[in-house]
């Protein structure tokens, strides 16, 4: 499941008898894209790791429900109590997905970024976060924002036992006090897992917490709270094949609890009263409502759990397995053509998901991206990912424009500006990341078959 020290993962040894899956049905799966050179195509979703598509489960789950769809708590009506029950039940199924604690919260948000700044918002006051600067920036730019909170970002390691060895190092000098650690379970850029046990019990061995960012890990492993040990996980449902605009903070309550609530309003508050100066007396929840004020995203959350139930079943053994066999396809090929260079933290062989990036010697990134999808019906992601300094470190550059479409980005020798992203996941084909690897080969072969332009910042076709 997670990564340990040595570059092996706790889950990636499984045994080569497991059976891998087959691809999950998603939505999407058969539409088609005109092609600028003629004809149409089946669309290649390779952009998991941005949004992953809907599973037809979920969207069959929430089609069925949607009917029946009423406010939640109380309320009196049929509806509306079958909506709550339908609501605090998807609670407790995302809670036994993330194999949570009895005493844990499971709050519902909006997204990873949402679940973050909540977090962000009921640190204690004082608290010390320790981050590494490879976060995606949801983990990495929430904690500035109070400023009685002090940060210390650590600088990027180059592999598993480096990254442990950092966050001991930094941790060893702090005040006493409370403090927050927070790391990615899945690198978002190069989809290297990182060394979350190890990294937990440094945290815990000096009296600090830590946070786990599982966007990007919850999709393809399993994360299990309790035997991890991390004291909170965030994760998106846009990422996990719900993409109904919910999100998922779980963890330890007593911060939760005692914090002020998120937002205010009707559902975090049990009691409100008139105060005889003319203001008003509030007593807040000390659940999960606390920090849900408002009305929640009923299908959203429906959704989250919906998928979580889906991957249960269908199996993470199987799953990881397949996922495997495409990375393996993925980087074969690509190692194949030698103007690839494929960015990586860790080294080669470090344990990931399935999210790879990489940049081309004398392609213009966006340039790139931008023919794999009018010319071969592809979608993947150029850019810096919401990681600046992260890619920029893997990139050796500096901040700079990423300059005309068409016009080669870096020449030989010279350093990209940014790279282009491949991700996928429990609903790819075979014959997506098959037609990534051919369409690679032949744009660096015989150069790209149409004419671009900068169009508002992206490089488009030429009509």
């Amino acid at each position: 499941m997670l990564a340990n020290p040595s570059g092996e993962s706790a889950m990636s040894a499984c045994p080569s008898a497991v059976e891998t899956s087959a691809p999950l049905a998603v939505l999407g799966s058969d539409v088609t894209v005109p092609l600028v050179t003629g004809g149409e195509v089946t669309y290649a979703a390779l952009d998991y790791a941005a949004s992953a598509p809907a599973l037809r489960r979920v969207w069959d789950d929430v089609a069925a429900y949607a009917p029946y769809y009423g406010s939640v708590h109380r309320g009196a009506g049929y509806l509306s109590q079958l909506s709550t029950d339908l609501f605090e039940n998807s609670r407790k199924d995302v809670a036994a997905f993330l194999g949570c604690r009895e005493d844990d919260q499971v709050v519902f948000t909006r997204s990873t970024t949402d679940s973050l700044n909540l977090l962000a918002a009921a640190l204690p006051t004082g608290t010390e976060v320790f981050v590494f600067e490879t976060e995606h920036h949801a983990s990495l730019l929430p904690w500035e924002q109070r400023e009685d909170t002090r940060v210390t970002y650590l600088s990027a390691p180059r592999s598993p036992r480096e990254a442990v060895e950092t966050l001991e190092k930094a941790l060893a000098g702090r005040d006493k006090g409370p403090a927050l650690v927070c790391v990615t379970g899945a690198s978002n850029v190069t989809g290297e897992l990182w060394p979350v046990r190890e990294l937990t019990a440094a945290a815990h061995a000096r009296g600090a917490r830590i946070v786990l960012d599982a966007a990007q890990l919850a999709p393809h492993h399993p994360v299990d709270v309790a035997d991890a040990d991390v004291d909170w996980v965030a994760f998106s449902g846009h990422k996990l094949y719900a993409p109904f605009g919910a999100g998922v903070l779980a963890g330890r309550a007593d911060w939760l609890r005692e914090a002020r609530p998120y937002l205010a309003g009707g559902g975090a508050s049990r009691k409100v009263a008139r105060r005889d100066d003319g203001g008003v007396d509030v007593e807040w929840h000390t659940t999960a409502a606390r920090h849900e004020a408002g009305s929640p995203n009923v299908i959203g959350v429906y959704a989250i759990a919906s998928a979580c139930k889906a991957l249960s079943e269908a199996g993470f053994d199987g799953l990881v397995a397949r996922e495997r066999q495409l990375i393996a396809k993925v980087r074969e090929g690509l190692a194949e053509v030698p103007e690839v260079r494929l960015l990586s933290l860790f080294g080669d062989d470090a344990p990931r998901v399935g999210v790879l990036s990489f940049v081309v010697e004398g392609w213009n990134s966006s340039h790139f991206a931008a023919a794999l999808s009018a010319e071969y019906g592809i979608g993947v992601r150029d850019g810096l990912f919401c990681a600046h300094p992260l890619v920029r470190t893997l990139l050796g550059s500096e901040p700079g424009d990423q300059g005309e479409c068409g016009a080669p980005e870096a020449a030989p020798g010279e350093r990209s500006l940014n790279a282009i992203r491949v991700s996928f996941g429990a609903g790819t084909p075979d014959e997506h990341v098959e037609r990534f690897v051919r369409a690679v080969k032949e744009l660096v072969r015989d150069g790209a078959k149409w004419d671009y332009r900068t169009e508002d910042g992206r490089c488009v076709p030429v009509r």
